[in-house]
């Protein structure tokens, strides 16, 4: 359209949160699959057998398909251009960022992060809140080359946003406009 030619865009990194997040539901999972073979076997009727693996199916469903369904269902795409953020079990909620939009990437970690290399990963756009990509594993990683990514990208919006030197009498201009 401009006449330049375009680079094409090449995906970087498929990410999703850190599978720490599975630690809870699978321990959850094994306590449930326990009481629940005591419960059968040592009830006698077979209505309470019944009931105690209904609980058991329920719980599991709730307390481990739900919580994997939910980190399986989070996805960052990072390409040469833009973050894809894909979220959502049942309402499916797609957000694009593009980088030459962004102006600077942050990296925030709590204590349980840091000891894993995790980290959120905010990707401030100008706009009232960052972007953030949560619980990214090795997040330094991704905060390098989304620096670098951001650094390399060459559009005419960050050329109109770097500074332009004023002593240039070619970009100078007077108050008649010419």
């Amino acid at each position: 359209m401009t006449g330049e030619a375009r680079v094409p865009e090449r995906a970087i990194a498929r990410l999703r949160p850190h599978a720490r997040a599975l630690v809870v539901p699978a321990i959850a999972l094994i306590v449930i699959v326990g009481a629940a073979s005591y419960g059968a076997f040592a009830l006698d009727e077979t209505w309470q057998v019944l009931a105690v693996l209904l609980g058991a199916v329920v719980a599991a469903g709730l307390l481990w398909v739900l919580p994997l369904l939910r980190w399986l269902s989070t996805q960052y795409l990072i390409t040469t251009r833009r973050i894809v953020l894909r979220r959502g079990l049942l309402v499916r909620t797609r957000q694009e960022v593009l980088l030459s939009r962004s102006f600077d990437v942050s990296l925030r970690r709590s204590g349980l992060q840091s000891a894993f290399r995790s980290g959120d990963v905010l990707v401030n756009t100008g706009l009232d809140r960052p972007v953030v990509l949560r619980d990214l594993p090795r997040a330094d990683l991704v905060l390098r080359a989304l620096g670098d990514v951001m650094e390399a990208s060459t559009t005419s919006i960050t050329t109109v946003r770097r500074p332009v030197d004023a002593t240039d009498p070619a970009t100078r201009r007077t108050r008649t406009g010419r």
